[in-house]
């Protein structure tokens, strides 16, 4: 049970992810989020069950609008009423964003346009639309929205305190960018939920404090945090 949770966490916390980061990551974010999908039975039989019987062009074409008047540049995008609805047509255009069907950058332009900028449009697209979708899905799995309640959730909050945390100890610029590193790695290890490379970078991890003298009780609940793994 607790693996079938984790696998659906681990697609939450990709979803916040791609909402809370930038827009040059997106579509990365977004094939990630995908993957994530397909590794969890409970994910993809909702996704299935949700997708029989929508008709995403007819939903595409009514929520994907676009004025009809010559030199029009820019539309507007909405999301269907029903939830399960929602579910199946973000999921379609996570899909279309994937395998290059359609392009990113002229969605946003096209559908999400606020002065030209593809940041503002991603934020405006991440509000509207993403932020609905996982919604709902939180919703289907209450369990799995509590995040902090698993020791990978909770590992994954604490570690986004770190580079904040790290701050108080004056790093040199080559001690900044071993830590970096050593963050980012363990965030990517930590949304694979791959436990041997969260304990091998966090063994790593806790010598750079040590030589940093960067250790202390919110380290030490960090490191307590693996034991429960």
């Amino acid at each position: 049970m607790e693996a079938r949770t984790e696998k659906i966490q681990r697609f939450l916390r990709i979803l916040s992810e791609l909402m809370d980061g930038k827009y040059s990551t997106a579509e990365e974010k977004i094939s990630e989020a995908l993957e994530a999908l397909a590794a969890s039975n409970d994910l993809r039989e909702l996704f299935t069950a949700v997708a029989k019987g929508f008709d995403y062009p007819a939903v595409r074409a009514a929520c994907l609008r676009f004025p009809a008047y010559k030199g029009a540049a820019h539309g507007a995008a909405y999301l269907p009423a029903e939830r399960k609805d929602i579910l199946a047509f973000v999921f379609c255009l996570f899909m279309e964003i994937d395998r290059g069907s359609l392009s990113l950058g002229d969605f946003l332009l096209r559908y999400f346009y606020v002065d030209g900028s593809y940041t503002a449009g991603f934020l405006l697209f991440s509000d509207r639309m993403v932020r609905p979708f996982a919604e709902i899905l939180k919703d289907c799995f209450p369990e799995a929205a509590k995040g902090g309640d698993s020791p990978l959730g909770e590992l994954s909050v604490r570690l986004a305190a770190e580079p904040a945390r790290l701050q108080r100890f004056g790093l040199h610029e080559e001690e900044q960018a071993a830590a970096d590193l050593i963050l980012g790695e363990l965030k990517d290890a930590v949304t694979r939920g791959d436990v041997s490379d969260i304990a091998a970078l966090l063994a790593g991890y806790r010598y750079l404090l040590r030589y940093i003298g960067g250790e202390d009780e919110e380290s030490a609940a960090l490191f307590s945090t693996v034991a429960r793994l």
